[in-house]
Formats: C-alpha cells, structure tokens, sequence
C-alpha cells in the first residue's frame, strides 16, 4: 500500500492501549523510570508500547529514544555496521579498519547509552527481538547497563524472555503483554476508522478481529487494505479484499532473488515482510513452502522441503527467525 501505514499515523498513546494492566505498569515506569523487560507474541503491540512510554517520558522522544531492531543490528556483517548512518557518529575510521565486528557492536551499544540526552535526565534505548542476542553480547549489554544505569534507561522487547541471561531479567522489571482479544481489537480499529471518519460495520470489525487472531498490527493494516480497496470496512469489503492479500508476488520475488545470489535484495524482503508487516518466522516459512510446491519441482523441490526442515526445526527451539530464514536463502543461491 502506497499511503502512510496507519500503524504510523495512529501509533497509540499509552492511554490507548487495549491491555489495562500494560497501561498502569507504563504510568508507573513514567513515575520512576526503570529498565524493562516487555514480552509477548508477535503483534501484541510490544514495540508501539515502548514507544507510546518514550512520547510522554521525554520531551524529544526523537533523539532521547534509540532504537535498535537485534534481529536486523546483530544480524549485521561489519561493514553493514560500520557504513550504517546511524552509528556513523559513534565509530571512527581507525576504529572501523581495525575492530572485529563483535568490537563494533559493543562500542555502539556503549556509545549509544553514553550519550547525554537532548533533553531531560535520561535517554531511553529500545532493544526490540532481543531473543536474537547471542549470549557473548548479553554479557557485553549486561556491563553496559550496570555502567550507564544512571542516564539510560534500557527497555528490551522479546518474545522469548527466557533467552535471555539472568543478570540481565534480574535488572529489568517485566512487563507481560498478551495479545489483544477480539474485543480489544475491535475497540482499537473503531478508534482509528472514526478518527479517519470512514465507514464502516460491526460484522466489518468482528471479521478483521477474527482474520488477525490477536496481531493488532495484522488487524490494523488489514483494515486499512479494505478501505483502500473498498472504501468501507463491511464484512464483504474485507472478505473480498483480503482474499487476494497473499505473499505470493513477495516470495516469489525473494526466492528468485535468493537462486540468482542475489541475497542482499532476498534479505530485504524478508526484513520487511518479518518487521515491517509483522509476520512471524513459521508462518513465512510455511507460505515459502506453498509458493515453492508451486514454483519447483524435482531436485529443486526436494532441496526446498530438506532446507525448510532444518528451518522449522530450529524456528521450533525459538531461536532466531531472521537468520534461520536468511540462511535457508542464501543456501537457494549458494551455486548462484
């Protein structure tokens, strides 16, 4: 969709989250700020609540909020980090020839926590996927919140919260967040379509509440492709436009992408379709496997499925989407 996302234009205040009890924990880190650990599912609303506390906690949530998405910053090769504009103020050029990338990604986190705020007393950091954090670098975070605990407040975000190190959850205060219910969703998605003054039915909401299954932001951006497409939300403007919603164009694309070694531009899809619309790893991989009973057959097919085995597997222990699934691509192109 070519228009601002709405998971943008009406991202929440805390005031407008649907889980009470995630509000008045957020109120609280307001009153006296503390690192948190926030976990729940995929599209609970995690990282829009993180956010929603860095808007009333700073008075330039622009510069005193860092975000750093694990899956994709870890995730990074060296000059990956080393070239990115965001930590270009952080990382000198005798630092960048001479540091491993494990060097240049401590010294970031560091950096990043030393700064002073632009305004008020602390700056907030946003570690979001934090389950992706090898434990050398949980080791290498844990120093840094001990030495920066009075100016930084780290917030990280996970799904899994047990991957991470003792040391580290024994420092944060946690914050469970479950999935909004059909109910909670549907509240949500008639604030945002009054606020857009569309139109709009009851049977239009329960629909979009049943298709997201507790991801907001699936609800959210579902919501939006039927107005887009229908110009009201009704049960049979969402049936009729989210039917034809599919991954097809996009994994098709990356897979052909991946089988080209073309794996830079493979890995950009798959970043936008993990963080951008919110998929989570097992269901990308099982609409990779449909896409590709279509595409290939043969050896082809027969390599897909094997991949895709050792990828479920692992997805399965609850370690690392983006890399399970980055490197099932780069092994389509390996004889590129």
């Amino acid at each position: 969709m070519d228009a601002p996302l709405w998971t943008d234009t009406h991202a929440p205040a805390i005031a407008d989250l649907p889980q009470s009890d995630v509000r008045d924990r957020l109120r609280n880190a307001l009153d006296e700020p503390q690192n948190l650990v926030v976990h729940g599912p995929a599209g609970a609303g995690k990282t829009a609540a993180i956010r929603a506390l860095a808007e009333e906690a700073h008075a330039d949530p622009e510069n005193d909020l860092v975000e750093l998405n694990v899956a994709d910053f870890f995730g990074m090769t060296k000059k990956e980090v080393s070239e990115d504009p965001r930590f270009a103020r952080f990382i000198s050029a005798k630092r960048r020839r001479n540091s491993s990338k494990a060097d240049l990604i401590n010294h970031v986190l560091k950096e990043s926590a030393s700064y002073a705020p632009v305004s008020g007393e602390y700056n907030t950091i946003l570690l979001d996927n934090a389950e992706a954090i090898r434990e050398d670098f949980q080791q290498a975070l844990r120093r840094v919140m001990e030495q920066y605990h009075e100016a930084t407040q780290f917030v990280i975000a996970t799904r899994q919260p047990t991957k991470l190190i003792p040391p580290i959850r024994s420092r944060c205060f946690p914050v469970s967040m479950r999935a909004p219910s059909s109910e909670e969703t549907v509240a949500v998605l008639e604030d945002i379509l009054d606020a857009e003054g569309l139109t709009y039915d009851a049977d239009g909401l329960e629909f979009l509440a049943g298709y997201a299954d507790g991801n907001l932001r699936k609800a959210v951006l579902a919501a939006q492709t039927t107005h887009e497409e229908a110009g009201a939300v009704t049960m049979d403007a969402a049936y009729e436009a989210l039917q034809d919603v599919g991954l097809d164009d996009e994994l098709r694309g990356m897979l052909d992408d991946a089988a080209a070694g073309d794996f830079s531009d493979a890995r950009s899809t798959l970043d936008d379709l993990l963080v951008d619309e919110g998929y989570d790893g097992a269901e990308l991989l099982r609409e990779l496997l449909r896409v590709g009973r279509s595409k290939y057959s043969g050896d082809e097919l027969a390599e897909l499925h094997a991949l895709a085995g050792d990828v479920e597997f692992e997805l399965s222990a609850g370690t690392n989407d983006r890399v399970h699934l980055s490197r099932l691509l780069a092994e389509l192109g390996r004889d590129a």
